[in-house]
């Protein structure tokens, strides 16, 4: 070989490996942002765990593999420590933090110190169809989780139809599906719905299909909270059916949201309801689910008590029926069969913040009254729409532990907090679902709680470039303590900062040192690309 060749092969050389990130002994090494060094490394997928680095430069991960020299500006001794992929957590209400006009709520530290980089919003119905200005508003005032949108059908019937109990007629329908559309063109990932709550529950099946195919057309999700997760109306068995009807026939992967068996008439019905969903997925219908890791659902007493038809028109005409004596005596009893379902007043635990009622159970409170406890509740609901406020909320304890293990066990199911204020859901689930269910019960292990909380919700949800600890991707990183990672939120002081995550990165920047939130606004809103079947 002639000497030119040689100095070409040479030159060859080096450039492999100046781009193989000084995979060449011979040459300096790279520069970086941050190398996290000798931590267990966990990538998000269904690979084994190894000890080794990750390195990141700009919002980028630029290095994972075995322990390698770099030349960094920061470096996490992370000997001992859990090194993840940031936590996507697909079912959230974290808009409460995220509107806020106060930027250190923006920051969402609430999640952060979970190690969740990533929440999903416009959940249950609620995202609004108006996405690309929602979308800028959110990046302007600098969030510090990143954000995937939904369009809502709640959002979108509101629109049309207000909270009439009444089908849309073909126009009504023919802006409905408009506006469903034109949120999936501007980068919504799927269309939600949370049929159990009025008005969404007045509609039909073929109705959600209608709307729902808009989506699906366009490479969406559709994502519901069930009609009934209990015994309310058609069942959890039909319901279950009919979201995975829904789903099909509007070409659109299915998703259930917080799946569970919910009062006394279901449960025990897991496997029931697990054999409906594996059927469905053997005939080819992608269905999936998350679940969140707590015995108590979060709610409040009009959803959780009074019947669908009695709000019909909102509070003022809750009011008026409540003001008729044989209409009142009809809810009165509904509910007292509502309350039933749900185990008893002694199983809802009242968890409004700031109330008179707040910290005791439905009984305790009537007793304290010297009341029923369906009128103790008919008070309080109406006190707080004649306020206009908030302070209904609930923590149900109706789920049975083997059904919750269950279902945690199914390889389709992913980890969500559907949080919410009043229940430690939103401060606390990852660091409860681990110490719970890891490291005392052992239902799941450690390597199924990562890859359930962060690669297998990016597939699920289409999010590209994270979810994994790869070499190009969005630097969301986290690294915590399997020693100290904990919850300290309880249902009756729920908004308590879990502990134990040592560092977390969004988008390169580091939002979480030590258990201590920085205040980094590095979140960005996760728009998908425009599918192909828009204006």
């Amino acid at each position: 070989m002639s000497r030119t060749n040689n100095r070409s092969l040479t030159s060859l050389m080096a450039l492999a490996c100046s781009l193989a990130l000084g995979a060449c002994a011979t040459t300096a090494p790279p520069p970086v942002d941050v190398v996290i060094k000798g931590g267990t490394v966990y990538d998000g997928s269904e690979d084994a765990p190894f000890t080794g680095d990750v390195a990141i430069a700009g919002d980028r991960i630029a290095y994972v593999g075995p322990p390698k020299s770099f030349a960094a500006k920061r470096v996490i001794e992370a000997g001992g420590m859990i090194v993840a992929p940031g936590f996507i957590d697909p079912h959230t209400h974290a808009d409460i933090f995220l509107r806020s006009d106060d930027p250190a709520e923006r920051v969402n530290a609430a999640w952060l110190a979970q190690g969740a980089s990533t929440v999903v919003i416009g959940v249950d119905g609620g995202g609004t169809p108006d996405v690309a200005e929602d979308a800028r508003k959110l990046a302007a005032s600098g969030i510090g989780t990143n954000v995937v949108p939904f369009v809502g059908f709640g959002a979108v019937r509101s629109r049309v139809l207000g909270d009439a109990a009444r089908a849309p007629d073909e126009a009504e329908l023919a802006r409905m599906k408009d506006m469903v559309a034109g949120a999936m063109c501007a980068g919504a990932t799927g269309f939600s719905t949370g049929l159990f709550y009025a008005p969404q529950s007045f509609a039909t099946t073929e109705e959600v299909i209608a709307l729902a195919r808009e989506a699906g057309s366009r490479g969406g999700l559709y994502d519901t909270h069930q009609r009934d997760e209990s015994s309310y109306t058609i069942g959890l068995m039909d319901s279950s059916r009919e979201a995975i009807r829904i789903g099909e026939e509007a070409g659109a992967p299915v998703h259930f949201a917080h799946i569970k068996a919910l009062g006394v008439d279901v449960q025990g019905k897991a496997p029931e309801l697990i054999a409906l969903i594996d059927a469905a997925r053997a005939r080819g219908v992608d269905v999936t689910a998350d679940q969140y890791p707590w015995l108590a659902s979060g709610s409040s007493l009009d959803a959780s008590l009074l019947p669908r038809w009695a709000v019909d028109g909102g509070g003022q005409a809750l009011l008026a029926r409540l003001g008729e004596p044989k209409t009142a005596a009809r809810i009165r009893s509904e509910m007292e069969e509502n309350l039933r379902r749900r185990g008893g007043a002694k199983s809802l635990l009242l968890t409004a913040p700031g109330r008179p009622w707040t910290g005791r159970t439905l009984a305790e409170y009537a007793a304290a009254q010297g009341t029923d406890p369906v009128d103790t509740a008919l008070a309080i609901i109406a006190q707080v729409v004649r306020e206009g406020g908030s302070g209904t909320e609930v923590a149900s304890f109706n789920m049975a532990p083997e059904d919750v293990e269950l279902l945690m066990q199914q390889p389709w199911v992913v980890t969500s907090s559907d949080g919410s204020l009043g229940h430690p859901r939103m401060f606390a689930t990852y660091p409860e679902k681990y110490r719970t269910y890891v490291r005392e019960r052992g239902t799941i292990d450690l390597a199924r709680f990562i890859r359930q909380s962060t690669g297998q919700v990016a597939d699920i949800y289409r999010i590209a470039e994270r979810g994994y600890l790869k070499r190009g991707y969005f630097a969301d990183v986290l690294v915590f303590d399997p020693a100290k990672f904990a919850p300290r939120a309880t249902y009756l002081d729920p908004r308590e900062l879990s502990v134990g995550v040592e560092a977390l990165f969004v988008n390169g920047r580091s939002a979480v040192e030590h258990s201590h939130i920085t205040g980094e606004a590095a979140g960005r809103v996760l728009l998908r690309p425009q599918p192909e079947n828009c204006p």
